[in-house]
């Protein structure tokens, strides 16, 4: 099982990425999946969740309503959208699959002006 996370990088506030994450290793249609971050000195956080075909989507309450999550069954991978960035969204972003035995190494997103 492998999840590799690309789409980070250095943003002004209030700018958008687009974060992606590759999965490999299981039938990734069959599991919902997740993203998380944590900043410096700060524990795991869950950011936003995504049931197995799409239909149901969740979000912390401090992402919901800027931070959208997708996910393409045929291409193994999902997203996180992000819009309107601020200085606290600043943090090293995962995805994992809801069982989170497996993590990636994560994609660092900085918030700055």
């Amino acid at each position: 099982v492998q999840f590799v996370e690309s789409g980070g990088g250095l943003v002004q506030p209030g700018g958008s990425l687009r974060l992606s994450c590759a999965a490999s290793g299981f039938t990734f249609s069959g599991y919902a999946m997740r993203w998380y971050r944590q900043a410096p000195e700060k524990e795991r956080e869950l950011v936003a969740h995504i049931s197995n075909t799409g239909g149901y989507r969740n979000y912390a309450d401090s992402v919901r309503g800027r931070f959208t999550i997708s996910r393409d069954n045929g291409k193994n991978t999902v997203y996180l959208q992000m819009n309107s960035l601020t200085p606290d969204d600043t943090a090293v972003y995962y995805c994992t699959r809801v069982t989170r035995d497996y993590w990636g190494q994560g994609t660092q997103v900085t918030v700055s002006s």
